[in-house]
């Protein structure tokens, strides 16, 4: 029986503070602030706000300064002090006309609260009820405001910390001002369904509305209807969006008969809104679990409550399943019976499973970031350090570079898993790695994308899977658009292959390396080898003492083979949301084919110019791509942007004949697909900082012209697009493949589809007996 389960937003939860700046003076002497107008402000938009400080029993001594801070994940405007007629002008001034110094830093401050305006008093001294005014987006010489974050927070604070004695030592005023940031109008709709079921399995179409920036928006009381073909029972022809609802989860529908499906979804006047994902329908074997297991709430450097990050993740992104890893040195041990207990009440088989963890946060030097995942609660976190928890009852139980991690991990019998991770600090395999623990490595987040961790694992012959994932800190796992912060990715998902949704399942997939990646779509995709001869197939590498395998002659993505076989039978099947560009067969670093769907259409009108790459694998790894197009002799039709997440610095189409951009990558690729008048005539020039690429349209054929700009990965080129079919949303493809001898055949698929996103099977490795 099809139910309809309307996902009513919940009163918010403020996350507790888990720590305090410490200090000798009582907040209630420190002085107050307040903010005016109180707002809700909407995401994304300007406003002018005046902060108003007044001092206290101790006024601010001459040198004593007031410090404003905003948490870490916060992508507001950038405050300057120097134009008054632009964006994010602030202007501060004394009631007693002390002079004050003025200045921003990004990382100013502790953590998570490091996005630090300073104001020191520099001439003169403020007494007890003197004020410092502070406007935000002052618009009284033109400013049009300070640009508010891009992502929905309850409790935005303005964190006030004061040095009334100008000793260095801050104290945070009694009461912070905090104001309401909410969702603007619905833009886009999604429909998301699971991509592999059974034949009369049950499962779940649900629904939901963003606003420009990715945050989910009520919608209001909508009519929707559904359609799908005859392989979906159950499905209502019609539905009702309630109102006040941020998603809608329609229940009860089962699957008819073996092959794929989608669900359209339109308004009452038949406009199609969006379309699911497909669903791929099979008689057995494994269903996909989607699942974003990185990413932090407010309680560490995050945003909004670990019960709001829960609920988001289940009832807006959709996923099967979310883990919760804080940094270790963030999380006291009072946050971390909280977060076990929360994880476990979310915790529910057949619907949606929580993962237990936190993130290891050594510093580079010392192995860099890992997660660590336990299959059961209230393990003990091996901490890099104590940075940020001032109780050290537990020091000793501290690791403080990777190896002693994992060997700590090892010697108390842990049900831990471990991924090597990329965020501010990367992971270093070379200098730590432990075959039984650590099965994957993590090759995109909100970071950025980090196919070079894998080529590191390939050259240092480890045997790992292939994970993404969102690292979110905006509150939104399992959804996570970049905004307007450094973050310069969408946020990944990988689906793991399991046998039922449950913590059991879901781990021996981890340890069986059985899932794939992607920068967060949701396609379905299968790997599969068949192969003669001598072979068995491990879950756990060979290397390790007690692995055992299983005779076999099929090995599917994960799985480590020894065989004495010369050569094997690859099959990859894609089904995708959008059309397939190319897939990439590789092995190991080597790509031995790239298949290009629709290369028979090579005379198409369309076009892409494409940048990509990092500056290098540090936190500070933006590359600025700003740049221009020009064409001759032809005409530009339409412009289509790729990877722009800023939907406020979109492509610039001038007058036919130019279009200029601002872009920035971090790893992953961004692009414009332009539409010509003409196929074959007229020449391009395309100039960025970093390289620049001419010549003539009739030249370019479906593989890409590259330009190799340095650095880590940086690459700018062009190639022509085949025409729309869709067709090229679907592929299978058998290829025999030739075993190098002596050494790891790691084999795996690279996809990159046409709407930006790319996916990444974790390899299967062929080992020589």
């Amino acid at each position: 029986m099809t139910t309809l389960i309307p996902l009513m937003p919940s009163e918010p939860i403020r996350p507790k503070r888990n720590w305090t700046p410490p200090s000798f003076v009582d907040p209630a002497l420190a002085g107050s602030a307040k903010i005016e107008p109180p707002g809700p402000f909407v995401c994304g938009d300007y406003a002018s706000i005046t902060l108003t400080y007044t001092a206290g029993r101790f006024g601010i001594d001459d040198t004593g300064t007031i410090r404003i801070c905003f948490r870490f994940a916060t992508d507001q405007g950038a405050p300057q002090f120097t134009d008054p007629s632009a964006a994010n002008y602030v202007s501060v001034e004394a009631s007693n006309a002390a002079v004050l110094d003025v200045r921003y830093d990004f990382k100013l401050n502790t953590r998570p609260w490091d996005r630090t305006i300073v104001v020191r008093v520099v001439q003169g001294f403020l007494r007890e009820g003197d004020t410092i005014v502070v406007r935000f987006g002052d618009p009284n010489a033109g400013s049009p405001g300070m640009r508010m974050q891009t992502f929905v927070d309850p409790f935005y604070e303005f964190q006030v910390l004061v040095d009334p004695i100008a000793t260095g030592s801050f104290v945070p005023v009694a009461e912070q001002p905090t104001c309401a940031i909410i969702a603007g109008p619905p833009v886009r709709w999604y429909a998301v369904a699971p991509t592999l079921r059974h034949v009369g399995e049950s499962f779940a179409l649900s629904i939901r509305a963003d606003d420009r920036w990715g945050n989910p928006s009520a919608p209001g009381s909508t009519v929707l209807r559904l359609s799908s073909d005859a392989q979906v029972a159950g499905l209502p022809e019609t539905v009702v969006f309630p109102d006040g609802a941020t998603a809608l989860r329609v229940e009860g529908l089962t699957l008819a008969k073996p092959g794929t499906a989608e669900i359209a979804v339109t308004d009452a006047t038949g406009r199609e809104l969006v379309r699911s994902n497909p669903i791929s329908i099979a008689t057995k074997g494994p269903i996909s679990c989607w699942a974003d297991l990185h990413a932090q709430s407010g309680e560490t450097i995050g945003s909004g409550s670990i019960v709001d990050y829960c609920l988001f993740a289940r009832d807006v992104a959709f996923v099967d399943a979310i883990g919760h890893q804080g940094n270790d040195f963030q999380i006291t041990p009072e946050f971390w019976a909280e977060l076990n207990d929360t994880l476990e009440r979310f915790n529910e088989p057949g619907r949606f499973l929580t993962v237990h963890g936190y993130e290891w946060s050594g510093n580079t030097a010392l192995g860099g970031d890992r997660n660590v995942f336990f299959q059961m609660r209230d393990r003990p976190i091996r901490r890099s350090s104590h940075a940020l928890v001032p109780d050290l009852s537990d020091e000793a139980t501290d690791c403080h570079d990777a190896r002693t991690l994992f060997e700590a991990l090892r010697r108390d019998g842990e049900d831990a898993v471990c991924w090597a991770h990329c965020g501010g600090r990367y992971a270093d395999i070379g200098y730590a790695h432990d075959v039984a623990l650590e099965r994957s490595v993590e090759v995109h987040s909100s970071w950025g994308t980090f196919e070079w961790l894998l080529e590191d694992a390939f050259r240092l012959g480890y045997r790992v899977g292939v994970v993404a994932n969102s690292d979110g800190h905006k509150g939104r796992p399992g959804a996570e658009s970049p905004g307007a912060s450094q973050f310069g990715a969408l946020g990944g998902l990988t689906c793991f292959l399991v046998t039922d949704l449950s913590r059991e399942a879901l781990f021996h997939a981890m340890r069986a390396r059985r899932h794939y990646a992607t920068t967060g779509a949701r396609p379905h995709l299968a790997v599969q080898a068949e192969f003669g001869g001598d072979a068995r197939i491990f879950v756990d590498d060979p290397m390790l003492p007690g692995a055992t395998g299983i005779p076999a002659t099929t090995a599917l993505m994960g799985d480590i083979v020894t065989t004495s076989a010369a050569e094997v039978a690859l099959t990859v099947e894609i089904v995708a949301p959008s059309a397939i560009v190319s897939i990439e067969i590789r092995n190991g670093l080597e790509i031995i084919e790239t298949i290009r769907p629709g290369a028979e259409r090579s005379s198409a009108t369309r076009f892409l110019a494409r940048w990509s790459g990092a500056e290098y694998r540090g936190r500070f790894r933006q590359t600025v791509w700003d740049g221009e197009l020009t064409v001759e002799d032809n005409e530009i039709l339409s412009v289509q942007p790729v990877n722009f997440f800023n939907p406020d610095k979109q492509p610039r189409l001038a007058d036919g004949r130019s279009i200029s951009w601002s872009s920035i990558t971090t790893g992953n690729f961004a692009g414009i697909e332009l539409e010509l008048k003409q196929a074959d005539q007229g020449r391009y020039l395309l100039k960025t900082p970093h390289g620049v690429l001419d010549g003539n349209f009739a030249d370019l054929g479906l593989a890409p012209r590259i330009l190799d700009c340095g650095k880590l990965d940086r690459k700018l080129s062009v190639a022509r697009l085949p025409d729309q079919h869709s067709d090229r949303m679907r592929a299978r493809i058998q290829r025999s493949v030739t075993l190098k001898p002596g050494v790891d055949n790691p084999l795996y698929v690279a996809i990159t589809f046409e709407d930006g996103h790319q996916a990444w099977s974790s390899p299967i490795y062929f080992i020589k007996k």
